[in-house]
């Protein structure tokens, strides 16, 4: 069809093919002995937005794979146009008109992004050889269709995308063909605000041509711009369906679990007077000029747009990045520059924004990840003392509270919470007197994100100095002693507890008299 194509002389996303009913029917799910979906029954109107909401563990995973055919329900089934149906593979799933787009993008990382877009359905010519002009009128229709045309350049190879660029190459790839039902999980956590803005402009005219969207989302923020009702799963079992538009955040927290969670950034103030990290003109290929001081005991929160350098600082800080010019002392004895070893030895850990491909062994145990960075403490005459090791990961993970069977369960299982409690515990086992926190919530719910704030005002309270990287402002107010704002590899100002709001944080971030760091990385 001409419209799976982006030859259509009047452009729209893709519609249903029938204005029938969508949804789920007493569905249940078991794995073995463990429940993961209780009785669930739920209608995604057409037409409408709807969110679905819940901790990690409570059934919104479960349920998209079912509804993609990864899955066979226990109990229960889909419904399409009001007739219930049994998928066997996800390709059934797609052929009924079932688009999941999954949080964590599979890409093809030797091709473009066109025929990444396209795979399975590349364009050929006479004798099965590629035709690479139809290729490039159908990808250049499509992403001015969908207005990823800024965004997304149809040439770069997979391997070189960004994590924003390999999510919208997952969007696009679902929304070729048509579509009845289509559900996002997670799809901003690695996009920028532009593209935020240009998802969700997408998303409403999908809305708006009949197709039923369902939205995966911890962001409150998100939720109500987008959502026209919000269903609520906890523990497997739905818990609720609010009106978007005539509930409260206070209540959805309260149906996802069951308690009241307002008072989850009290905490004392106890930073101290004693300089643990002092930063002097630090310059890399991506920052200039940073001074920065962190005492023991405080939380400073390093806020600032997509692109601001945060990351970067942080990888230069922790040795993995190389540095132009600038000091640092740690603990008042010089910090070795491009050796991560000695920045650990020194005091210092990184547990990064992408903890699955930077921070985790995700085929190892919650064991073997736990004392990585502390081998050295448990071994005797060159061999590791199993024995201590598992006291270690038991200790570890009793005390952030790990969910999970044993500490020889794989981290690739876990909930994306328990994963970062588990390279929090790494961190934790070394005991550092600075520890640097990239975007520690991203991708968890609000129960695991309260887990997370608790361990973070225990380790200020310990005496580590913590720098927190986050992209969400209530975070930022929420945890911070003081806030440093970066615009474009710069600190552009910085903000005391009392005096910060959001309003004043988006001032630093976006001021328009910075200009951006070198390219070339040579000081101007």
């Amino acid at each position: 069809m001409s419209t799976a194509h982006g030859t259509d002389p009047n452009p729209r996303p893709p519609t249903v093919r029938s204005s029938g009913s969508a949804g789920v029917q007493g569905l249940s799910k078991w794995f073995g002995t463990v429940r993961a979906l209780s009785e669930v029954t739920l209608d995604f109107p057409v037409g409408q937005v709807t969110a679905l909401m819940g901790e990690n563990g409570a059934g919104k995973s479960t349920l998209l794979k079912i509804l993609a055919g990864d899955h066979r329900p226990t109990l229960g089934s889909v419904v399409l146009d009001g007739e219930s149906v049994q998928f066997a593979t996800p390709t059934e799933a797609r052929r009924a008109g079932i688009r999941i787009i999954p949080q964590e993008p599979e890409i093809i990382p030797h091709v473009s992004v066109a025929e990444n877009v396209y795979a399975g359905a590349l364009p050929r010519r006479v004798g099965r050889r590629l035709d690479r002009a139809e290729l490039r009128r159908r990808i250049t229709a499509d992403l001015e269709r969908f207005g990823f045309d800024k965004v997304l350049d149809p040439d770069l190879i997979g391997s070189e995308l960004t994590p924003a660029q390999r999510q919208l190459v997952e969007i696009l790839r679902a929304l070729t063909g048509e579509a009845k039902v289509i559900a996002f999980d997670e799809p901003t956590s690695s996009l920028s605000e532009h593209e935020v803005d240009a998802l969700f402009a997408l998303i409403r005219r999908l809305r708006d041509h009949g197709v039923a969207v369902v939205y995966v989302s911890h962001r409150m923020r998100e939720i109500f711009q987008l959502a026209d009702r919000i269903a609520v799963l906890r523990d497997g079992a739905l818990a609720g369906v609010q009106d978007a538009h005539a509930t409260s955040e206070g209540e959805l927290v309260r149906l996802m679990v069951g308690r009241d969670l307002s008072t989850m950034f009290s905490r004392p103030h106890v930073a101290t007077d004693r300089l643990v990290l002092d930063v002097r003109g630090l310059t890399t290929d991506d920052v200039r000029d940073i001074d920065l001081q962190i005492h023991a005991g405080e939380i400073i929160a390093l806020a600032g747009l997509i692109g601001a350098g945060r990351s970067e600082l942080a990888l230069a800080l922790a040795g993995d990045r190389p540095v132009r010019s600038g000091t640092a002392t740690l603990g008042g004895q010089p910090l070795r520059f491009g050796k991560p070893g000695a920045v650990i030895r020194a005091g210092l850990g990184l547990a990064p924004e992408e903890r699955k491909a930077q921070a985790l062994f995700l085929h190892r145990s919650i064991r073997d990840n736990t004392s990585t960075v502390v081998l050295e403490r448990l071994r005797r005459f060159r061999f590791v003392r199993r024995g201590a090791e598992r006291e270690l990961a038991r200790e570890y993970a009793d005390r952030l509270r790990v969910r999970t069977p044993s500490i020889e369960h794989e981290v690739r299982k876990l909930s994306g919470g328990n994963q970062q409690k588990v390279v929090l515990a790494r961190w934790l086992a070394r005991r550092p007197k600075v520890l640097i926190l990239d975007e520690p919530t991203r991708g968890i719910d609000i129960g695991a994100k309260a887990e997370i704030y608790e361990i973070i005002a225990d380790l200020a309270a310990d005496g580590v100095a913590v720098l927190v990287i986050s992209s969400e402002l209530p975070e930022v107010l929420g945890l911070a002693d003081r806030i440093v704002v970066m615009q474009n590899g710069r600190i552009t100002g910085e903000l005391a507890r009392n005096d910060a709001t959001e309003e004043a944080v988006l001032n630093l971030a976006m001021a328009d008299d910075i200009a951006p760091v070198p390219t070339s990385g040579v000081p101007a």
